[in-house]
């Protein structure tokens, strides 16, 4: 009795010393719903490894962390750029106080001044043949003589990074020209996603294979190594130069306290944990138990989080606040397109038929999500609320009879078909969803489980029939969605689908060199409504962001594109100390 008193009064003073650490250290402790497949950015293919990648590298700009509409910012850059009266010339000016990390690569292991040869050299990795990056289309057909030099390079034994481009123009140490093949309105998005984010070129060859696990940034955050592991842990960056939280916001953003900290340098935490929990029970719990700071609500707890829109009583009295917003997201179900059976469109068209999209929001988005009619979400230019798609509606009988017209009269000579997604419990039960939807008209689906990693590799290779996902805007404009048909992305590009279609692309071009204007606009329309009906994806659903956090947690504000959110964050420890009791 005695020894399992002291076990249990070790037990306490344990979890004492635990809390009071948390007490004392000014620490972000966030999650990741997925394993993240490594540090290199041209690889930051999905948002998990974004929102990693984010903390330790950065880009030319970013997005205001408050401003809504969103709106791009300089962040590497002294100011925004200076283009020409025809469009195609961009003049760059870099920031002069930004240094990479410390590292062995370097002299002395002390990080170097960015310069614009760090910015061509990026660019060039990216459009390497050799790296096969899936971020490519963000720069392809864009800049003078970079797809040029991307094709000589596919064919010689070594990447020759020596090379000169026309399109890239070094006019000073800190400053630059990129030239493009045509006036391309949206191009400096692209320097805001991950893909383009600046690498030193001593990082890549001292660590070679190793690079993409040994981050060496100019970023808010160090992380000397990463591992497989359930726990990424990041050091607030000790040289990171002068940059400020912001001091203007949206309408209200000062009444919520969002400009308090206006004016501070950030990061305003010391370090930040983000702990890997890839189930939704594991997450909720931490999070009720106060372990972390903020999590998506997963589907079944929603009833327990939300009551008429609004956040529980008990969990409100316990400082817990809800963040309930439209999200730039569509979730979609992917037919590979080159696959003998599922380039027919027939079939395409008689699976979605079949796929109930109500009882699909109804059982793992509890009623909160929007059907979806096509890939263009609701926010952005070309999402047409009135657009009905027809092969959207849920009708087994027509959906039956479009199955005989594509040759498989209630399933008869067409073979299971293969379904990809991940292992975690909600991602299963949507697999199962979908095999029952199927069965009803004949179809048999055979279900796949993978982890994150797993599936990307899948998709990247065309090893699958149909697979689940969800895109989430990389910037705001519905060219960020339409551009995952369009036939020079496919995998391991972002069109999974494989989607290969003529008139499609042609539309699509069209549409890319145009000013925003009504005509884009509407032409966004026609290509949102025409690719929906082809139906290379048994469209969805749009969600809503369903988020809580504890009352300690400051600053935060949802953002679409939130790879650099967490420099704003702050934890405030006297509000954590207060509601300590009530956890």
């Amino acid at each position: 009795m005695k020894k399992l008193l002291f076990m249990l009064l070790a037990l306490v003073l344990l979890a004492s010393c635990s809390r009071k650490a948390d007490f004392d250290e000014n620490v972000l402790i966030q999650v990741s719903n997925r394993k993240v497949s490594g540090f290199d950015p041209i690889y930051s293919t999905d948002l998990y490894s974004n929102r990693e990648i984010g903390k330790v590298y950065e880009g030319l700009f970013e997005f205001h962390p408050l401003k809504r509409p969103y709106e791009l910012k300089p962040n590497l850059l002294k100011k925004m750029p200076q283009a020409s009266k025809d469009g195609l010339k961009y003049s760059f000016t870099l920031r002069e106080d930004v240094f990479f990390h410390d590292s062995p690569c370097f002299k002395d292991g002390k990080g170097r001044n960015l310069v614009a040869e760090d910015v061509f050299y990026s660019l060039k990795r990216l459009a390497d043949p050799k790296l096969q990056s899936n971020g490519w289309w963000v720069v392809q057909n864009k800049i003078k003589g970079l797809d040029e030099w991307r094709e000589a390079n596919s064919k010689s034994e070594k990447t020759d990074y020596s090379a000169a481009i026309p399109g890239f123009v070094k006019t000073g140490k800190y400053t630059f020209d990129i030239i493009l093949k045509k006036p391309t309105p949206l191009v400096l998005y692209a320097f805001a996603m991950g893909y383009t984010f600046v690498v030193a070129k001593e990082a890549v060859e001292t660590f070679d294979k190793d690079f993409i696990n040994t981050p060496v940034g100019t970023g808010p955050f160090v992380l000397p190594k990463f591992d497989q592991s359930n726990k990424i842990v990041y050091q607030k960056n000790p040289n990171f130069r002068k940059k400020v939280y912001p001091s203007e916001g949206a309408p209200g953003d000062a009444e919520k306290g969002l400009l308090d900290d206006a004016g501070k340098q950030v990061p305003l935490v010391e370090k930040i944990i983000v702990l890997v929990e890839t189930e939704d029970q594991p997450r909720w719990l931490n999070f009720r138990k106060g372990n972390t700071d903020y999590i998506e609500i997963p589907k079944d707890n929603f009833d327990q989080a939300v009551v008429d829109g609004k956040i529980a009583p008990d969990l409100k009295e316990r400082g817990i606040k809800l963040e309930l917003e439209p999200q730039l997201d569509t979730v979609f179900f992917a037919f590979n397109t080159e696959n003998e059976y599922l380039k027919n469109v027939k079939l395409r068209r008689a699976m979605s038929l079949a796929f109930d999209r109500d009882e699909l929001n109804k059982l793992f988005y509890n009623n909160t999500a929007l059907v979806s009619n096509g890939p263009v979400p609701p926010g952005l230019k070309g999402y047409d609320k009135d657009f009905r798609n027809p092969y959207v509606q849920y009708d087994v009988e027509k959906a039956k009879k479009l199955l005989a017209e594509a040759g498989y009269p209630n399933g008869e000579g067409l073979p299971p078909i293969t379904y990809d997604t991940l292992s975690a419990t909600t991602y299963r039960q949507t697999g199962e969803f979908i095999m029952r939807s199927m069965a009803k008209i004949g179809v048999q689906i055979k279900l796949l489980t993978n982890t994150w990693p797993e599936l990307v590799k899948k998709v990247h290779s065309k090893n699958v029939q149909i697979y689940g996902m969800a895109w989430g805007a990389d910037y705001p404009d519905a060219e960020n969605y339409l551009q995952l048909l369009y036939s020079k992305n496919i995998s391991p590009g972002s069109n999974g689908a494989n989607y290969n279609n003529p008139k499609f692309d042609q539309m699509f071009e069209k549409a890319t060199v145009m000013e925003d204007s009504p005509e884009r606009t509407k032409l966004y329309e026609e290509l949102n409504q025409y690719v929906g009906k082809q139906v290379p994806w048994i469209f969805g659903v749009h969600r809503k962001i369903r988020i809580v956090k504890h009352g300690w947690l400051k600053n935060f504000k949802y953002i679409e594109f939130d790879h650099a959110q967490a420099q704003y964050l702050k934890v405030d420890l006297e509000v954590k100390k207060k509601l300590a009791d009530k956890f």
